[in-house]
């Protein structure tokens, strides 16, 4: 690991081309340990969001692969070659192009291919953003490791887009209660401890399994037998953020938005009929606030997050307009 920076100082990184200090670019302290000790030049990103953002940080030439997964910016992407998927990358290809660092994602990535990577001597960063502050985070930390702060007032902009949004749709209002499937048969969400539940609740969305942990063995997630204890050997270490839920649970949290991305399960508009015919009880569905959505915005830590904080706020601002007024229906359309 890295010395502890602390980007309030601005001190050596953060200045712009002409050399001077920048005297706005962040508003709170934060210290983070950087996670390398030198300035990546030959970087293999195996994270869609973080290619996509390296790009929009003025970064994309220090790239020299990228996963089949990573889609954005299309035009930069198809330059670059590809090193299979975020789940079986080829590790013996990416050796190969002798990168100085490989950056990784806790959750969309492998840990033995971390590992392996690390064996041959590869610098490796796993990264890990579980709210919407430390995605922010992670791009000033970025700008900061790669010693290119070219794009400071980009990031700007989008921190004070999200603490306008954080502000005014979760002060004095009460939050829209929500439910956001990520699968299907078995229908799956998220809990509090996701990038997802933040970046909901940032936009005034109430996610109604936050407090659902995922229980083994599935049965049991679906309340038809006894679940592990969690010092079971079988549990120990299994991720318990993304619940397998039924539709009675749906039902009975009485959702007022129901979205429905098209990433990781590509839901469409033949799922939004399906689903507007099995909840027909839930208020979302009488108020007419079913919606299909980028998956993109909701699941894309990084630069994507202007995207989400432009597009999802006005979707909780109509279903809290239909919910509080049933007599005018705003389209889902």
């Amino acid at each position: 690991m890295g010395q502890s920076t602390d980007h309030r100082d601005h001190e050596p990184h953060l200045k712009d081309e002409s050399g001077a200090v920048e005297e706005d670019v962040y508003t709170h302290r934060i210290t983070v340990e950087r996670p390398i000790s030198f300035v990546p030049q030959r970087v293999v990103s195996l994270v869609p969001s973080l290619t996509e953002s390296l790009f929009d940080l003025d970064l994309g030439e220090r790239l020299i692969a990228v996963t089949d997964y990573c889609i954005r910016p299309e035009a930069g992407v198809a330059r670059l070659p590809k090193v299979g998927g975020t789940k079986n990358p080829d590790i013996p290809r990416i050796i190969g192009l002798k990168p100085d660092l490989v950056i990784l994602n806790r959750e969309e990535n492998r840990k033995p291919d971390a590992d392996a990577l690390e064996a041959a001597g590869i610098e490796v960063w796993v990264t890990e953003p579980n709210t919407v502050r430390e995605a922010l985070d992670l791009l000033w930390l970025i700008m900061d490791v790669f010693e290119h702060p070219k794009m400071v007032h980009r990031v700007r902009n989008i921190e004070i887009t999200y603490e306008q949004t954080l502000r005014y749709m979760t002060t004095d209002t009460a939050l829209l209660r929500t439910f956001v499937p990520i699968w299907r048969d078995p229908w799956m969400s998220f809990n509090e401890q996701t990038y997802i539940h933040d970046l909901l609740y940032s936009c005034g969305a109430l996610n109604i399994f936050a407090q659902r942990e995922r229980q083994f063995p599935l049965k049991a997630d679906l309340g038809q037998d006894s679940p592990l204890t969690t010092d079971d050997p079988r549990v120990e270490g299994r991720d318990t953020r993304y619940p397998r839920i039924s539709l009675e649970e749906v039902i009975a949290a009485q959702p007022e938005l129901i979205l429905l991305p098209d990433e990781p399960y590509p839901f469409g508009e033949r799922d939004k009929d399906e689903i507007v015919q099995l909840l027909a009880g839930t208020p979302a569905v009488k108020s007419n606030q079913v919606y299909v959505v980028d998956g993109s915005y909701l699941t894309w830590h990084g630069t994507r997050l202007a995207y989400a904080l432009n597009e999802l706020p006005p979707l909780v601002a109509a279903a809290r307009d239909a919910n509080r007024n049933p007599d005018h229906k705003v389209s889902a359309e």
